[in-house]
């Protein structure tokens, strides 16, 4: 399991040092194409949740409940990710991702009040939210999980007899 929590560290730190470039390199509001048509490198902050929802309540409720639920999610994450047997390495992977994932953007919360969005991916006229490297950690884990159970449930069943 020291490898799980190498990932955990290792995702931590791409996404602190990510976003620590995008503030020191970047003045807020500005882009930069990467991809014409497709990427953009932007500095935008988030107030809210993903895709900035509950962005418009005051700045002092959204600051302790998103420190409030993040803290319980990664209590959980922890809680799960402890309770794993010895051999589960696929969802330990998942767990790793997740809380590296949740760190960040709650370390950025603590720090700013605030989530630093970086990201912007767009094709023509559709255009997905900005996001950054922790948002990302945090579907992959999730994702990778659901594949996770997805292959031990029908591994399960292609063991029982008929």
């Amino acid at each position: 399991m020291i490898i799980l929590l190498a990932v955990l560290v290792l995702g931590l730190a791409l996404d602190l040092a990510s976003k620590l470039l995008v503030l020191q390199l970047m003045p807020l509001g500005s882009r930069i194409p990467l991809v014409s048509g497709f990427c953009n490198l932007v500095h935008v902050h988030n107030k809210g949740a993903a895709f900035g929802l509950l962005g418009g309540l005051s700045p002092a409720f959204t600051r302790l409940f998103f420190l409030a639920t993040t803290s319980l999610v990664l209590a959980v994450v922890a809680y799960l990710w402890y309770r794993l047997p010895e051999n589960s390495w696929q969802a330990a992977l998942g767990y790793s991702l997740i809380m590296a994932g949740a760190l960040g953007n709650l370390i950025d919360r603590v720090r700013l009040g605030e989530v630093v969005d970086f990201l912007d991916l767009y094709w023509g006229r559709y255009h997905w939210p900005a996001f950054n490297v922790a948002d990302s950690l945090v579907c992959l884990g999730a994702g990778w999980l659901v594949w996770v159970i997805l292959t031990e449930e029908k591994s399960c069943h292609a063991s029982d007899p008929v």
